[in-house]
């Protein structure tokens, strides 16, 4: 017997918000953001990312979980949706974040940490989309970009594992990262109930051989699989 899906998403807001509506909300949202936390034994750890068909605004959205550490996957789930919050930089989430949130509920598995494709803090405003969902979801949430957004990082040295900060206006709000010798570093910074010192630790734990960090790299994978047709969604249109 298919086992139902176990992962309740409550602390919903809505997402058919005006641009200057969406700004407020992060403020608030930003002050509930915890950048510490214990998130104690991790046996499953997620990678979320989102997909978009060429020319439209339908959004696809996925979760891979695998477990943790040999990083096996167990789990995908999926969903799409047609989106008509407008594209603006560091308002990502209003756009992607209803079909996440239906993906995450599909889930039949309860990851214990989730990697985001995209920022936590090193934000504008403090809430990339890592931050934003890891309120939402009520769990630790980690952000690897592959570009700065705001803020500057110094060169890390050649070698993996090297690491130099991500600054703005003098606080260290992430840390760029080498995942692979000589390749351009990913970005990190914490997302949500997590310690940027332990989400840089997960995401050099989970990057094997590959720039991108394993739970990313799978849920990128999979979000263009989905948007090809080759993964299950249901459509859906959502106001945000």
């Amino acid at each position: 017997m298919r086992q139902e899906p176990t992962m309740e998403i409550r602390d919903v807001h809505a997402f058919d918000l005006t641009p200057a509506e969406a700004i407020r909300l992060q403020g608030e949202l930003r002050a509930r953001v915890r950048l510490s936390g214990d998130i104690g034994e991790v046996s499953l750890v997620a990678g979320a990312d989102a997909s978009y068909t060429k020319g439209s605004d339908e959004i696809h959205a996925v979760v891979v979980v695998l477990r943790y550490p040999d990083l096996a996957v167990v789990e995908r789930a999926s969903a799409s949706a047609v989106t008509a919050f407008p594209y603006i930089p560091g308002l990502l989430t209003f756009r992607e974040g209803p079909a996440l949130i239906e993906a995450f509920r599909r889930l039949r598995s309860e990851p214990d940490v989730v990697v985001f494709d995209g920022q936590g803090i090193a934000h504008p405003r403090g809430l990339g989309i890592a931050s934003h969902m890891g309120v939402l979801l009520d769990r630790p949430t980690v952000g690897v970009a592959k570009n700065l957004l705001v803020g500057t990082a110094a060169e890390p040295a050649a070698g993996r594992g090297s690491t130099a900060p991500i600054l703005r206006d003098g606080e260290t709000i992430g840390m760029a990262v080498r995942t692979k010798e000589r390749v351009k570093p990913v970005y990190v910074s914490a997302g949500h109930r997590i310690a940027l010192s332990t989400a840089v630790d997960l995401v050099l734990a989970t990057a094997r051989g590959y720039r991108l960090p394993e739970p990313t790299r799978q849920a990128h994978l999979y979000a263009n699989a989905v948007r090809r047709g080759e993964g299950q969604t249901t459509l859906s249109t959502s106001g945000g």
